[in-house]
């Protein structure tokens, strides 16, 4: 298994250390925060192939890291000493185990003893007098030179290796690579060869030869041929005519196409596909591998589609180490987020320390709101989509623009305040906690979330224990005719405006939120959004 990932000056990765857990991991992060180089490198660390071609051949000075790349053409322009160009390198640290052993040594970037391979790309020293030509004019340089470079791979004892060295089998498994017609093959081969005996194998070649040998002998077939055989003059001296093949033996076995309900394969649905591939190429590849690397299983899929697919992948890879870069809160809550690897911070953050509870509650989430936590800067956390709205509202009324444009969400949590306040404290988010006093003064709603508060973690309640709710605080801050106006009713008393608003919670709450009225908040919401 693999122990850790160290990377430096590849692609988005000017500096990472991963430590990996030996069952599941889950890489989740925005766009481009590195999930699927993190998935590269690890493959190309272990293979020596990006791609499926060998590194030297398709490195490039894009590969390099871009700070990296900038702190070297500033260094060359800055003069003075020449600066070494940045190397690429990856190190993949190994379990202890009798097949690694090999490799044990001290040659990494931590100069820990330990069984592991090391994958660099550097300045090779046979291109000196080239690279020095190279940089005798800086302010040409714009790129860093990998012309010049040589890709070698080594085990921690320093010496060179191969990837046939390596023991360890890692295989990716990523359905928008995976072609159609190869997975499906490979899937009726092992059909034919699992479920048929070779009579049988025998009799369909027959059979198919037979339909084959008939097509020739259907009059509109015939017609055909006759009329090329008028004309084949033109082109050659034999008789030229239309057939199907039939020298092959066993062509049938490639000619068989799938099909799921009466569709052929490629005729379905690009979630169908994406699903069947993924199954396929896990039992095609799984079997034998000791990491599986899966990109993004949930493509194309409805809930119930990628409910069914995570649960096969969970059973396939039983026993294995999986690492699986996803979008999707249903993939992190059902693998369980204590396995969840949150990139695009300064350091990957990992969550190892939530109660089993709370990761149970997690995984019976239907809903996104947890990967929405991970991924924001900073969350409000409200009670229901009335409160989001109002909040929201207020957030504009006073910055002129949503939350979200400052990257910070509004969700709706129910009752499970504690629950995102605990996963928010484990991830370093900055998070508020709105919530209805419920009747009870302010010091007892502080009781309750007293193991949570603190500097990441504030809590904002009424304190007057009559205004119990969200709607009874707007009711009590606001004129009549003002609540009117924003809900566009005409309602004679304030009580009526209350249980109008407290009957129809979220429709009252978008009334406001799309109301150019001018509202007061509560000043327990003014306190969130100042």
């Amino acid at each position: 298994m693999i122990r850790k990932v160290a990377v430096r000056n590849y692609r988005l990765f000017r500096t990472l250390d991963l430590d990996l857990s030996p069952g599941m991991n889950i890489l989740v992060g925005q766009n481009d925060t590195g999930k699927s180089t993190l998935i590269e490198a690890i493959t190309l660390a272990l293979t020596g192939r990006l791609h499926g071609r060998a590194f030297e051949q398709v490195l490039s000075p894009h590969l390099i890291n871009r700070d990296a790349t900038r702190e070297y053409v500033a260094a060359l322009r800055f003069g003075g000493t020449a600066p070494i160009p940045p190397a690429i390198v990856i190190e993949v640290f190994l379990s202890d185990a009798e097949a690694a052993e090999a490799l044990r040594g001290t040659n990494n970037l931590s100069g820990e003893n330990s069984c592991g391979i090391r994958l660099q790309a550097k300045l090779s020293p046979d291109f000196t007098d080239e690279y020095e030509s190279f940089i005798s004019q800086p302010d040409s340089v714009r790129l860093v030179p990998t012309e010049y470079y040589t890709v070698e791979m080594f085990g921690f004892h320093g010496n060179r290796i191969t990837s046939r060295s390596v023991p360890i089998d890692a295989r990716v498994i990523d359905a928008s690579t995976i072609r159609l017609q190869s997975g499906v093959d490979y899937h009726l081969q092992q059909i034919i060869h699992g479920n048929l005996d070779p009579k049988e194998r025998v009799e369909l070649s027959r059979q198919y030869r037979s339909l084959r040998e008939e097509f020739s002998e259907k009059e509109p077939v015939k017609a055909i041929n006759k009329r090329l055989e008028a004309t084949d003059d033109e082109l050659t001296d034999r008789k030229l005519s239309l057939s199907i093949d039939i020298s092959q033996r066993f062509t049938w076995e490639s000619n068989l196409v799938a099909h799921l309900d009466d569709l052929p394969f490629d005729l379905i649905g690009k979630g169908d596909q994406n699903a069947l591939k993924t199954l396929l190429a896990i039992g095609q590849k799984a079997d034998d591998a000791h990491v599986v690397l899966v990109e993004e299983p949930e493509n194309h899929l409805s809930f119930g589609s990628l409910r069914k697919l995570i649960t096969r992948i969970d059973a396939k890879c039983a026993g294995k180490q999986v690492v699986i870069a996803t979008h999707s809160t249903y993939v992190l809550n059902k693998l369980g987020i204590e396995n969840l690897v949150l990139l695009g911070m300064a350091e990957p953050t990992r969550i190892t320390d939530l109660s089993p509870d709370t990761v149970e509650f997690f995984k019976k989430l239907p809903g996104f709101d947890t990967l929405r936590l991970a991924l924001a800067e900073a969350a409000i956390l409200v009670e229901g989509p009335s409160d989001e709205l109002i909040v929201q509202r207020a957030y504009r009324d006073t910055h002129g623009r949503l939350p979200i444009d400052d990257g910070i969400d509004v969700i709706s949590v129910g009752l499970s305040h504690k629950r995102f306040a605990a996963l928010a404290i484990r991830l370093g988010r900055r998070v508020w906690l709105v919530t209805d006093n419920d009747g009870k003064s302010s010091e007892e709603v502080t009781q309750r979330f007293s193991e949570f508060l603190g500097d990441k973690v504030s809590l904002h309640t009424a304190d007057d224990p009559q205004l119990n709710t969200l709607e009874t605080n707007l009711v009590a801050v606001n004129e009549l005719s003002t609540l009117n106006c924003a809900l566009g009713t005409e309602h004679p008393t304030k009580e009526d405006v209350l249980r109008a608003m407290l009957a129809e919670k979220t429709a009252s709450a978008l009334a406001i939120f799309e109301s150019g009225t001018s509202l007061k908040m509560p000043k327990y919401i003014r306190d969130v959004i100042a």
